[in-house]
């Protein structure tokens, strides 16, 4: 457990993964969850390269995988819903 809790507080990777799933969770379409997620982890590379630091692959793929979670989150909700 603590190897996970060092691995997510490193570089902020748990607001990295936060991130991507509120954006997930309030993506209507997989198309728009795929585009957000991609263009805001983007966005936060670039601009941890423009502060000087360099570009975090893990810290991308982080907030890659907070939106597939969160949209699925999101269906999982709707579906869960809709069956009563």
């Amino acid at each position: 457990m603590n190897k996970m809790k060092q691995f997510l507080f490193t570089s902020n990777r748990y607001k990295h993964l936060l991130g991507g799933v509120v954006i997930g969770v309030l993506a209507n379409t997989p198309y728009c969850a795929a585009y957000a997620g991609v263009g805001v982890a983007c966005s936060l590379e670039l601009k941890d390269k423009l502060w000087g630091g360099k570009p975090d692959v893990v810290d991308w793929a982080m907030t890659i995988v907070g939106v597939a979670l969160g949209y699925g989150l999101r269906m999982a909700l709707i579906t869960a819903l809709n069956e009563n």
